[in-house]
């Protein structure tokens, strides 16, 4: 039985998080809330959701207790697959520019800023479903469609340092990071607990997935 831990850090969507790992995972894993670096560091994979502001996100991630001691022993020490969803992705970068410069976790190198608002025709924040172009192959996404349709809602976006950790992007007036990846770690900008099929087709590459 593997333990896939969803860290409640109080700025997750965690209902519907929950509901579509469960839904996409094996009968024998079992999929918990851990709200302490002491209850996560016996999961096989984590998953670190996120929704609202970047320095909100990042000041409660810090706020949990023994949290990002034990995130960095999981996922960089012990190499234990881990995903990022929405500000749980954006999280991975060096900074993020959001009101004010804060530090990220600076597991894949980039940062976080606001959408492009020139093109008048599009609303920020962007939401709404769009299709993803894949610039490298990834064994997480091996389930996915072609041109996948997902879903959505965010006002600030990833902008990688390097090239070959996009691993796909969407279109929304200009080019927005939409999936990352290095090593054991990938994040989405979309929330595959929102995007129906495909979405579970790629949490369940997630959780299948041994890097």
């Amino acid at each position: 039985m593997r333990q896939i831990a969803v860290i409640d850090y109080g700025s997750g969507n965690l209902h519907s998080v929950i509901h579509a790992v469960k839904a996409a995972a094996e009968k024998q894993d079992e999929v918990r809330l851990v709200t302490t670096g002491a209850e996560l560091r016996d999961a096989d994979a984590v998953i670190l959701p996120g929704v609202g502001h970047f320095v909100d996100c990042r000041q409660n991630l810090a706020k949990a207790p023994e949290m990002v001691d034990a995130l960095t022993d999981c996922v960089i020490h012990k190499s234990r697959p881990f995903l990022g969803i929405c500000v749980g992705m954006q999280m991975l970068a060096d900074t993020g520019y959001e009101g004010e410069a804060v530090a990220g976790l600076g597991w894949i190198s980039g940062t976080v800023g606001k959408l492009s608002d020139n093109d008048n025709s599009l609303k920020i924040p962007h939401m709404g479903w769009n299709s993803l172009s894949y610039q490298h192959h990834h064994p997480v996404c091996s389930g996915l469609s072609d041109n996948s349709h997902v879903y959505f809602v965010h006002s600030y976006h990833f902008t990688a340092s390097h090239a070959d950790t996009v691993i796909a992007s969407t279109d929304y007036g200009q080019k927005v990071t939409a999936i990352i990846a290095k090593d054991n770690i990938i994040g989405t900008q979309f929330h595959p607990e929102k995007s129906q099929s495909e979405g579970l087709a790629f949490l369940s590459g997630f959780l299948k997935w041994r890097p």
